[in-house]
C-alpha cells in the first residue's frame, strides 16, 4: 500500500514511462508465454497500515520483456488526505510500474512474497490485459476505498470475478466459520495492541458482523486462501505457486508502554486517590475534570464517526457506555464551588452504568477491549466517590 516517490535516474524513468504508455492501450497484444499472478506481501509491524499484508496482480510476457505489477492500494498522501481519512471519503488509485520495482520494495521491508501464477488460457490472459491497463485510465483509475469490503485485495479478487463471473468458483472451506472482522484484524495486531485498542475503541458493532468465506477477503492472506481453493470452469485456478521472497524472523520489541501497564498503574492510582477523597469527604476536582472530559470528548469523537461520517464501522459503537459524550460537560461542573444536585444524580447514574458495563462485558454484542476494563472500573470509582462526597 505504498505510494512510490522515490528519485531515479532519467533513463530509468523514460523506461517507465514507455511501459506506462504501452500499458494505457488496451491494444497491447500478450505473446503465448504470458503469465497473469496473484501476488501476496506479508505484513510488517512498522506500521498500522502494513500490519495486513497486501496484494497485487502481475503480469509478464517473456516474449516482449512486458513486467508489470497492479497495484491498487496507491493513494496520495497530501494535505486532503486526513480529511478524506476523517471523513471515510479515502481515494485510492490503480497503480502501475516494473514489477522488479514493486518486489524489491517489499523485500527491503523484509515482508514475503508469494506468487500464484494462475491457470488461464491465452485468450483469458488476455482479458486480463485488457481490462486491468482500461482500469489504469485516470477516469477509471480512483475508487472510493473501504478498509473491510473494498480495499487493495478484494479489487485482485473483484477483477477475476468481473471477468469469469459464475465460471469462477471459491470453496468456501478454506475460511472456516464463524470469523468477524474484529477477530481477523486482532490477528494481526498481536504486536501492535495500541493500534488494536485504537480500532476496537473507534469502530462500532459492524464490527462483530460474521463473516462470509468472500467477506474474509479483505485480508491479503485470505486473497492467496481463497484463489488456492478457487476453480474457473472447474479447473484448479492456481496453476503454480512460487516463493519470490521468505522474510527473515524478527525479534518483537518489548516495551513497558503496553496498555495493560498504563491503565493498570491509572487504576492504582485512581483507587488511592478516591480512598483519600473518601476519607477526607473532599475531592480532588482536578483530578475528575480532567478524567472526565477526557472521556467525554472520546465519546463526542466516537458519536461524531457514528453520525457525521461515512465509516460505515463506526457505527453503534457500545464505547459511548462509558465515554459518554457530557462527561466533557460534566468534567467541567465540577470545577464550580457549589453541590449540584445535578451532578450527584448524573455520577450516580454513571456509576451504576459502569458496574453493568463490567458485569456484561463478555456477553455484549460488541466486544470491547479488554484493556479498557482498569479504565472503565477507575471512571466508575470516581464517579461513585464524586456522587457520594457531593451528596447533601
Amino acid at each position: 500500500m505504498l505510494l512510490f516517490c522515490k528519485t531515479i535516474v532519467k533513463k530509468r524513468l523514460l523506461f517507465i514511462f514507455f511501459l506506462l504508455s504501452l500499458t494505457g492501450s488496451a491494444q497491447a497484444i500478450l505473446s503465448g508465454q504470458a503469465e497473469i499472478a496473484v501476488i501476496t506481501c506479508g505484513p510488517s509491524q512498522e506500521e498500522l497500515y502494513s500490519a495486513f499484508g497486501h496484494s497485487a496482480i502481475r503480469v509478464r510476457d517473456s516474449e516482449s520483456g512486458l513486467d508489470l505489477a497492479y497495484n491498487y492500494g496507491v493513494f496520495k498522501f497530501d494535505t486532503k488526505f486526513y480529511f478524506n481519512f476523517t471523513r471515510g471519503n479515502l481515494l485510492y488509485n490503480l497503480g502501475v510500474y516494473p514489477y522488479t520495482r514493486f518486489r524489491d520494495d517489499y523485500i527491503r521491508q523484509n515482508r514475503y512474497i508469494n506468487e500464484q501464477i494462475l491457470n488461464l488460457t491465452p485468450a483469458q490472459k488476455q482479458q486480463v490485459m485488457d481490462y486491468l491497463p482500461n482500469n489504469t485510465r485516470p477516469e477509471n483509475a480512483t475508487y472510493r476505498y473501504d478498509y473491510f469490503y473494498y480495499n487493495c485485495a478484494t479489487k485482485v479478487r473483484d477483477v477475476l470475478v468481473t471477468l469469469f463471473g459464475d465460471r469462477m468458483q471459491f470453496n468456501d472451506s478454506y475460511a472456516g466459520v464463524g470469523h468477524t472482522i474484529r477477530d481477523l484484524t486482532a490477528m494481526y495486531l498481536t504486536r501492535q495492541p495500541w493500534g488494536k485498542l485504537g480500532i476496537d475503541i473507534c469502530l462500532g458493532l459492524p464490527m462483530d458482523k460474521k463473516l462470509t468465506a468472500l467477506e474474509c477477503m479483505f485480508l491479503p492472506d485470505f486473497i492467496e486462501s481463497g484463489f488456492d481453493h478457487a476453480t474457473l470452469n472447474g479447473v484448479p485456478i492456481v496453476k503454480k505457486k512460487i516463493l519470490i521472497y521468505k522474510s527473515r524472523p524478527e525479534v518483537p520489541d518489548i516495551s513497558m508502554f503496553h496498555p495493560w501497564a498504563v491503565f493498570g498503574l491509572f487504576l492504582l492510582i485512581t483507587t488511592w486517590l478516591s480512598y483519600h477523597d473518601w476519607k477526607k469527604k473532599r475531592l480532588t476536582k482536578w483530578f475528575d475534570c480532567i478524567l472526565f472530559s477526557i472521556l467525554g470528548w472520546v465519546g463526542v469523537c466516537l458519536a461524531m464517526l457514528w453520525v457525521a461520517t461515512d465509516h460505515q464501522a463506526a457505527a453503534k459503537n457500545f464505547n459511548l457506555l462509558w465515554a459518554f459524550p457530557f462527561h466533557a460537560i460534566a468534567g467541567i461542573w465540577l470545577v464550580g464551588n457549589r453541590n449540584y444536585p445535578f451532578l450527584v444524580k448524573y455520577f450516580m447514574v454513571v456509576t451504576i452504568l459502569s458496574a453493568l458495563t463490567l458485569l456484561l462485558w463478555s456477553i455484549l454484542p460488541q466486544h470491547l477491549n479488554v484493556f479498557l476494563i482498569p479504565l472503565v472500573l477507575a471512571s466508575g470509582i470516581r464517579a461513585f466517590v464524586i456522587s457520594a462526597v457531593l451528596k447533601p
